[in-house]
C-alpha cells in the first residue's frame, strides 16, 4: 500500500489557548466539516477536551451519501501544542492525523499532517487518483473557509 501525505497550515488571529480550546473539543469537528459529509458524533460520547485514550465514533458519508462508521482514537496529547488522532475503524487502511499549534506574531500557526493509506491495493490507488485526494483537499479547503469566518482577521499562511 502506498502512503499518502496531506499537509496544510493556516495562521488564525487567536491565542494559543483559544486555538486549543476550539480544536481539542471534539464537537467542533462537525462545525468545520462539509455538511454533505453527514458528519454526526455517535453516543455515548465523552465530550471532554482531547485526551490520550479518548475514542470518538462518528457516522460519515464520504462517498455517494453512503453512511459508514469511523472510530477515532486520540493517541497522543501535548496540550496546548499538539494532538494525534488515528483511525481504528473507517474507510482507510491507515489514517494518522497530527494537529499542531504554535503561537506566532498575530496569532496561532495551525498545522495538519495527515498520513493515510487506502485499502484494496491497486483499486484503492486508482480511487485515490480519481477522487480521494481531491475530496480530502476539498474538505480541508472547506475547513479553512469556515475557520476564516469563525476567526476573522489577517491570515498569513505559511
Amino acid at each position: 500500500m502506498a502512503q499518502h501525505v496531506l499537509e496544510r497550515s493556516h495562521v488564525l488571529p487567536i491565542t494559543l489557548e483559544e486555538a486549543w480550546s476550539f480544536f481539542s473539543t471534539p464537537k467542533n469537528l462537525a462545525r468545520i466539516t462539509p455538511p454533505e459529509m453527514g458528519f454526526v458524533i455517535r453516543e455515548p460520547f465523552d465530550n471532554a477536551p482531547a485526551h490520550a485514550g479518548q475514542r470518538i465514533t462518528y457516522t460519515v458519508k464520504p462517498v455517494l451519501g453512503i453512511p459508514l462508521t469511523w472510530v477515532t482514537l486520540i493517541e497522543d496529547v501535548q496540550a496546548p501544542h499538539r494532538f494525534v488522532d488515528t483511525q481504528l475503524k473507517g474507510p482507510y487502511a491507515r489514517w494518522w492525523h497530527l494537529h499542531t499549534f504554535e503561537a506566532v506574531e498575530g496569532g496561532v500557526l495551525m498545522r495538519d499532517r495527515v498520513e493515510y493509506e487506502l485499502p484494496l491495493g491497486p483499486l484503492g490507488e486508482f480511487a485515490h487518483g480519481i477522487f480521494v485526494r481531491k475530496r480530502l483537499e476539498q474538505i480541508f479547503a472547506y475547513r479553512r473557509k469556515v475557520l476564516d469566518e469563525l476567526f476573522p482577521g489577517t491570515d498569513r499562511t505559511k
